[in-house]
């Protein structure tokens, strides 16, 4: 894959970063009379083009939701087979990965996870940590309720020691508390399989986003649907509370 260059302009032609919702496999699986793992396989190349497109494109961040927080209560049997499907990819793809500059991060309560994926993840980020053509971060086990309850209990102990004035709070103070403390919030969320739902998904980081729905199961999602949510966004007008002549005026 080669870079080119990002195109900037003042509807912002290119967001920084981008959130996937991956919906649909086990839909996609029933239309078709398959296990619901069959559906899971069937998203991985979907995950692999969406990767290349986005870093081709200049998009520096990259965020997938893998697994919900909530997904611990499907069927154990799903669970298991998830979680070896998740070990399976990371040893498969985090080599090409590497290659191409991308860096992997990993969020969520990671340490709900058995230690075989664990010690998989941990690799994948040392191997990949000084990797800057884009940031690749899988969701996994994540959920945003209790990110923001996590972060609350953070300051909170800060408070309690001393070490910060109820009064210093503030959104930056809240926000470096979070899971994406380091990372730009979402300008695009796309979501697959016909929902109209963020679904507990980085609360936060969503407060500004443009949101696109598409109603192709993930298993289906291609290039070109990807293309139409880029598209949608390069429509939108990014105001963040101002008029949309102050915006037109500050790009003249």
């Amino acid at each position: 894959m080669v870079a080119s260059v990002r195109k900037d302009s003042p509807a912002g032609a290119v967001p920084r970063h981008v959130a996937v919702i991956m919906d649909g496999n086990g839909r996609w699986a029933r239309q078709r009379a398959l296990p619901r793992h069959a559906g899971h396989r069937a998203g991985i190349e979907p995950v692999r083009a969406v990767v290349e497109h986005c870093a081709s494109q200049c998009v520096e961040y990259l965020t997938l939701f893998a697994f919900s927080s909530e997904n611990w209560k499907r069927p154990q049997a799903e669970i298991h087979g998830l979680m070896a499907l998740f070990v399976d990819t990371l040893n498969t793809e985090v080599a090409e990965l590497d290659e191409n500059g991308i860096r992997l991060r990993f969020m969520g309560e990671i340490h709900r996870l058995g230690p075989a994926l664990q010690a998989t993840i941990r690799a994948a980020e040392a191997r990949t940590r000084h990797n800057a053509r884009m940031n690749l971060v899988l969701a996994v086990a994540y959920g945003g309720r209790a990110d923001l309850v996590n972060a609350a209990r953070r300051i909170a102990c800060k408070v309690a020691a001393g070490e910060l004035h109820p009064e210093q709070i503030d959104a930056a103070q809240y926000a470096a508390a979070l899971e994406m403390a380091q990372l730009p919030d979402i300008d695009l969320l796309i979501r697959t399989g016909g929902e109209r739902r963020i679904s507990n998904f980085l609360l936060w980081s969503l407060a500004y986003s443009e949101l696109y729905f598409s109603d192709a199961l993930w298993p289906d999602f291609e290039i070109g649907e990807l293309e139409r949510a880029l598209e949608f966004y390069r429509s939108r007008q990014r105001r963040f509370g101002r008029t949309g002549e102050q915006v037109e005026a500050a790009h003249c």
